[in-house]
């Protein structure tokens, strides 16, 4: 591709953080201050008055103010800096803005690295303890790797960390070490120089695909283990480990169990070997109530008595009784993740990290047999699982303010569901009338539910003998219905808000399927699907054909099979999801749901494909090197498909309330500051890195305007 000439950051995060308009405004502001000096440089000096007058800092922050933030990360006011840095102090001033009249938005607690070190995708700052435990996981993790193995093991001492993960290939490697098979590695961009284009579609493949496992990827904080996070929580579920129904004594509370996040449950865990070793302490923390090491040195002895030592707990010297947890751990196999000084500090992070590391090496439960059956009893059949799993992934995607780990429990105080419609339909929850948990009337629980039922309904949801006390009862079946029509609700209106595609007509699931025929047939392809249920959909040659349509470059051929077996099937499926995400299709479906051609999955991809071409073509006109005639269409041109074959398509894929599906939506970033205002001018267009993340290049000239969310503040 060719004739980008936006403002590129090469941390798909900090671009993130900023509209192409902001970007361009903070890159006049940058220049102009280099001007400024004989060095064509920008200190951090030459900051604090220029933007005491710029909003959002004018009549908030002094210039003394902002010397004084600045100063917080950096005592040289002198430091040259470059245009990442610049932009990083100024997320920070602006938070700082933010807070200081009363807003919520957090500010950026950082170190030194703050403006020397490039950021990642990972992070956006991270203390050396935790640096030095990433590196440690990546060089125990992929050393071998064949790609990688060249630039491993990485010395945690310098910034090579940072270097390494700029082309987005270890981040994709990451993901696939937590989760494996996540992404297929034929996707990723591997040569050695890699240009701006192949490194981004590297970090878009990364974002979505770690929002695919349960990464949270909106303002990503350094609350996040990220990937290592996903990895060392993967098995405190009941579905992996069905022995810690050990862990409830009455079967009634085993519904309990299954909703509590991991970290709840891992702590659950831990209480419940330090009962049984005679520790009188409750651990509620993996902070200060492991600071001394008594709760490790207890557990550890119980868990392997073999290994166990009275001098651990005989040790006075918090940071000798650390080094001998860390030895006794390492008996057990678990890898040196945590130093002694993280233990007697307190640090959260790793801490947890840890303590997942002893359970996944030694968990000391029992397999008793009748609570293994009960506990297998309570897990739900494939198909509902993988819709439980896509429902809660795209949730998680949306950046609300509750994290769910578990759909079905989650969802029952109808909290969850309502800060859902707010992110999707701003407004049209009443904040005043909703209860927010821990709720302890059930008739709470109950208006909640009631309210999300109303919002349905004028959201023309077909919910007939749907009531909230069904989501409050944890109605399975009646659940995965509503939050089907909401996630579909979702992608139509994303896409109606193409006008330049639907001109504000309402988008049908008929339009989506001609949509796609067309593309296929204008690119000189002779696949069809004749609704999202054709069966011959499930070898993947379709999908494949429509990736290469609207974008030529992304499929390699080469490494598609005829899908006639299932395992051929498997492989096509799986590329599908990755170059889907390669190009920034923010998707959640499995494999399976393509061999099996799971309709509701199957439109979500179609429709994820959709929104991603149409929106490219609207942010990018001028930028079709390398894209087939079709692809060049005029929107009227591809406006007339909506009116096309309509006869040809099933009555169900025409009905607006039945199993059609959504990507997610994003907040999306305040217009900038100098800025001229008629940059900001035109129509909205829905584009939100969460339904289909943004390529991290623009049209200097063609930067479609964000629409404006009009969330209201929650009471």
């Amino acid at each position: 591709m060719s004739g980008y000439a936006g403002v590129v950051v090469s941390d798909p995060w900090l671009q993130s953080q900023f509209t192409q308009v902001e970007l361009r405004g903070l890159k006049s502001n940058f220049k102009f201050l280099a001007s400024k000096n004989k060095s064509g440089k920008v200190t951090l000096g030459d900051i604090p008055r220029e933007w005491a007058t710029m909003k959002p800092f004018s009549g908030v922050l002094a210039e003394d103010a902002i010397r004084t933030i600045l100063t917080e990360s950096n005592s040289e006011l002198s430091q040259e800096i470059e245009f990442e840095s610049f932009l990083r102090a100024y997320l920070n001033l602006q938070a700082r803005a933010t807070t200081k009249m009363g807003g919520s938005k957090k500010v950026l607690k950082t170190n030194a690295s703050f403006l020397k070190a490039a950021t990642t995708t990972l992070r956006h700052t991270i203390s050396e303890s935790e640096k030095y435990s990433y590196v440690s996981h990546i060089n125990s993790f992929l050393g071998e790797d064949r790609f990688l193995k060249e630039f491993l093991p990485i010395d945690p001492a310098t910034n090579a960390l940072f270097d390494l993960v700029k082309g987005g290939v270890l981040l994709c490697k990451l993901i696939n070490v937590a989760v494996p098979g996540t992404i297929d590695e034929r996707a990723i961009n591997t040569k050695k120089v890699l240009n701006p284009w192949e490194r981004n579609e590297n970090h878009t493949l990364c974002l979505n695909s770690a929002k695919a496992i349960g990464c949270t990827v909106v303002n990503i904080g350094t609350q996040d283990l990220v990937e290592a996070r996903i990895q060392l929580l993967a098995d405190l579920n009941l579905r992996k480990t069905p022995q810690l129904v050990e862990l409830v004594e009455d079967s009634k509370d085993v519904e309990e169990l299954m909703g509590l996040p991991p970290e709840k449950l891992l702590l659950k865990w831990m209480n419940f070997h330090l009962k049984k070793a005679g520790y009188k302490k409750a651990v509620t923390n993996f902070s200060s109530d492991l600071k001394d090491g008594e709760a490790y040195a207890h557990l550890l002895n119980a868990l392997a008595p073999e290994h166990g030592t009275t001098s651990t707990l005989e040790a006075k010297d918090p940071t000798e009784r650390a080094n001998l947890i860390i030895e006794q751990a390492e008996k057990l196999n678990c890898k040196r993740y945590v130093s002694s000084k993280d233990i007697v500090e307190g640090s959260p992070n790793l801490n947890l990290a840890f303590v997942a590391q002893i359970f996944q090496n030694r968990n000391g439960l029992s397999v008793d047999s009748k609570k293994l059956s009960f506990a297998e009893m309570m897990t739900d059949d494939a198909q509902t699982s993988r819709e439980e799993r896509c429902f809660r992934l795209w949730i998680n995607s949306l950046g609300i303010d509750t994290y769910v780990n578990n759909v079905f429990e989650d969802v029952r105080s109808g909290w969850v569901i309502l800060e859902v419609l707010d992110k999707v339909s701003p407004g049209s929850v009443i904040w005043k009338q909703a209860t927010k948990p821990p709720i302890k009337m059930p008739f709470r629980k109950v208006e909640n539910c009631n309210q999300v039922i109303r919002i349905g309904k004028e959201l023309n949801f077909s919910l007939v003998n749907i009531a909230g006390d069904d989501i409050v009862q944890g109605n399975k079946k009646l659940i995965l219905a509503f939050l089907w029509q909401l996630m579909r609700f979702t992608m139509l209106q994303l896409l109606k808000n193409l006008r330049s595609f639907s001109q504000g007509k309402e988008i049908t699931d008929a339009d989506i399927l001609n949509w796609a025929n067309n593309k296929v047939k204008q690119a000189g392809r002779k696949s069809r699907m004749e609704s999202f249920k054709d069966k011959s959909l499930s070898n993947g040659k379709f999908f494949l054909e429509l990736l290469s349509a609207v974008e030529p470059r992304v499929v390699n051929w080469s490494l598609v099979t005829k899908g006639e077996k299932d395992e051929d099937k498997k492989l096509n499926a799986t590329y599908i999801i990755s170059v889907a995400r390669k190009l920034g299709c923010s998707i959640f479906l499995l494999p399976e749901d393509i061999m099996e051609v799971n309709q509701k999955m199957i439109l979500t991809l179609t429709a994820s494909i959709m929104y991603w071409s149409l929106q490219k073509k609207t942010s990018d006109p001028e930028t079709n090197s390398g894209t087939p005639e079709a692809e060049k269409s005029t929107p009227n041109e591809e406006k007339s498909t909506l009116n096309e074959e309509n006869s040809a398509v099933n009555e169900e894929n025409n009905t607006p309330n039945e199993e059609n599906s959504a990507p997610d939506e994003e907040k999306n970033t305040p217009d900038p500051s100098e800025v001229d205002p008629a940059e900001a001018e035109g129509e909205p267009a829905a584009s939100s890195p969460s339904s289909s993340t943004q390529q991290t290049t623009d049209v200097e000239n063609e930067d479609p305007p964000i629409e404006e969310n009009t969330n209201t503040d929650k009471e």
